[in-house]
């Protein structure tokens, strides 16, 4: 829960309720209170700016997630786990969600081509558990990711397989469907 608030947020609203404290009791000529306002609202603000500025919010959701399909959520693979919880929080200092996965799997030549994760929700296939990641792929052709099936099926590990589905141009959905 709490990775769902903007840290960022919270230090601007803290540091900026602090040093207007700091400046009221400055003019207020209140020494004890103008410092607790200078000392922690003024660093609090930079860090809340700070933070705001490397910011990357939680990748919204497609559609609801029906109760069927949460009830089929204990077939879900660590991994499918791991990138629901992940993308759907802030994350600090990143440029994109799964940076990391798509510079090894070589989606993109530099993190300005990568493919932009826009949308996730679940859905049943088979009757099995599957997460639909939908990317934004201006700058990865249709063909290249068809051509790293086999890759992305290797990444993401055991127990999942792979479907990609392209809704659209420049838009590719990468469903993880888990084999459990």
């Amino acid at each position: 829960m709490l990775q769902r608030i903007p840290l960022g947020g919270v230090g601007l609203v803290i540091g900026s309720i602090l040093t207007v404290i700091g400046f009221g009791a400055y003019f207020a000529d209140m020494p004890t209170l103008n410092l607790a306002g200078f000392f922690y609202g003024i660093p609090l603000l930079l860090g809340g700016l700070a933070l705001k500025a490397a910011e990357l919010p939680p990748v919204p959701w497609r559609q609801p997630t029906p109760p069927e399909v949460m009830a089929h959520r204990t077939q879900a693979t660590p991994t499918q786990n791991q990138i629901r919880q992940e993308v759907t929080r802030y994350r600090y200092g990143e440029k994109v969600h799964l940076g990391a996965a798509l510079e090894r799997l070589k989606l993109g030549e530099t993190d300005e081509e990568w493919p932009v994760l826009v949308g996730i929700h679940e859905e049943l296939r088979d009757n099995h558990y599957t997460l639909v990641l939908t990317f934004d792929s201006p700058d990865v052709p249709w063909t290249m990711w068809q051509e790293k099936v086999e890759k992305l099926t290797n990444f993401f590990g055991p127990d999942i397989q792979i479907a990609l589905h392209q809704p659209q141009e420049e838009m590719v959905e990468l469903a993880l469907l888990s084999t459990r």
